[in-house]
């Protein structure tokens, strides 16, 4: 018996969405949508899903990764040939393409118009989000591997502390960096996205990018950080303070406590999730703070560190089993400091599953 994997289950699934898109074939275009489907993990690639089935469809990538495509896409016919889009679409009509769905929202006015002159009388239609639509519920293999890059960077951080490496007298620039090679050292091939260090005053921006501004004792130290594995990226964010915690940071952090827990509980398949936000957002608002909660609640994680569903007030998604999103409200209180409690969470009809494991209360260290 063939044991068929992941990205053919994948491909399947997208292929049931094509009727809908009133298109024979789409071509794939954007990498991480390739990656996703296929496995490859190169720089240049296309993809052909023919509605007719895998015998049907077409893998093209240039003769760079010629090994590499063997390797990785071995249940695909490849076509190799550096202008791979453009090679695909010249040749959809020999293979019974009448209507060519193409991600318009991975495609420049210029690739359009390559494209059209490739396909040679073969209509083009707009085609956006059917593969994003499909990776926004994780499968098993998925999960595991976003659970990996959760633990990866729940153990850097704890190396950190134990290191005594989250101390007065470091820049935010050195913690940063020292975290970011501690997660290396546990396996991961790098940081998430780069890492947020922000000390003091600097907490109270969202997204502070680290300087070389010294961490001094009370201050504030937000740290929002991740590790990337296997492709996909964790996400998570705790805020401590530097020897002995002041009332307010206390009282703030307090409060964006109670928020986040209300936001985790509010985790459900069939759950909208701009009430997943009212539900954290609400009580920031009754606390008289709802102008400094300035952003989402949250967002997906998976191949991309933000991709699809989104929490928000004006967000439209609605939760199903098996997503993978962040819960990450913040209070910030501008010149005096801010406080961000993240963790990244796995939707399930029993409950939500956290994927980040470090302690939520205030640490003083």
């Amino acid at each position: 018996m063939t044991t068929v994997g992941p990205t053919a289950r994948r491909r399947a699934a997208l292929r049931a969405l094509l009727p809908a898109a009133e298109v024979d074939a789409l071509l794939v275009t954007d990498l991480v949508n390739i990656r996703y489907l296929t496995g490859f993990t190169g720089s240049n690639a296309a993809l052909l899903v023919h509605a007719d089935g895998d015998a049907a469809s077409r893998f093209c990538t240039d003769g760079r990764y010629r090994t590499q495509a063997a390797a990785e896409v071995p249940d695909l016919e490849t076509v190799v040939d550096r202008a791979s889009a453009l090679a695909l679409a010249a040749q959809v009509h020999a293979w019974g393409v009448r209507r060519l769905g193409f991600e318009s929202d991975a495609v420049t006015v210029d690739a359009h118009d390559a494209l059209v002159a490739a396909a040679d009388g073969v209509a083009l239609h707009r085609a956006p989000g059917f593969v994003q639509r499909l990776r926004a519920v994780k499968d098993a293999g998925e999960v595991a591997a976003l659970r990996r890059a959760c633990a990866v960077g729940d153990a850097a951080f704890a190396d950190l502390l134990a290191s005594g490496g989250l101390r007065a007298g470091r820049t935010e620039r050195e913690v940063a960096h020292d975290l970011e090679e501690r997660m290396r050292g546990h396996g991961a091939s790098g940081p998430a996205f780069e890492t947020i260090l922000a000390a003091g005053a600097h907490s109270a921006v969202p997204h502070h990018r680290p300087t070389d501004s010294v961490l001094r004792r009370g201050d504030l130290v937000k740290l929002d950080f991740g590790a990337l594995v296997e492709g996909y990226h964790s996400d998570m964010t705790r805020t401590v303070v530097l020897g002995a915690a002041a009332g307010w940071q206390q009282e703030l952090h307090a409060l964006v406590a109670e928020a986040q827990a209300a936001g985790r509980a509010a985790l459900a398949p069939g759950a909208e999730t701009r009430a997943v936000d009212a539900a954290a957002r609400d009580v920031v608002e009754r606390a008289g703070r709802g102008e400094e909660f300035v952003h989402g609640l949250g967002h997906g994680v998976g191949l991309q560190i933000h991709e699809a569903p989104a929490l928000g007030r004006t967000a439209t998604d609605v939760l199903a089993a098996g997503m993978v999103v962040t819960v990450e409200p913040g209070v910030y209180l501008a010149g005096r400091g801010g406080v961000r409690i993240e963790d990244t969470l796995v939707v399930h009809v029993d409950g939500p599953e956290p994927l980040t494991h470090t302690a939520r209360e205030l640490l003083e260290v």
